[in-house]
């Protein structure tokens, strides 16, 4: 393996922790999203597998859909720098 090869695994992110607090599994945000998503998608997001800005952006957008549609008020809109460390 090349020494400056880039990281791909980068544990678990910041946006599992909000899933788990608002009970929010994989399903909730891919059917939230206005735009295509999978679930493969999320569980690479929750554990810290490196995603495109696009899809970052896709999943913070999906997570405050689903927060919202479960009727709770939202305490801050999250953006992709609260839900990812890269």
């Amino acid at each position: 393996m090349e020494q400056d090869e880039i990281e791909r695994n980068l544990g678990v992110q910041p946006l599992d922790g909000i899933m788990t607090e608002h009970e929010l599994g994989n399903h909730d945000l891919v059917a939230a999203s206005a735009e295509p998503m999978t679930h493969k998608a999320v569980q690479r997001a929750r554990k810290g597998r490196r995603l495109t800005k696009h899809m970052k952006q896709r999943m913070a957008d999906a997570l405050n859909r689903a927060v919202k549609l479960q009727g709770r008020e939202i305490e801050q809109v999250w953006g992709v720098k609260d839900l990812f460390t890269y």
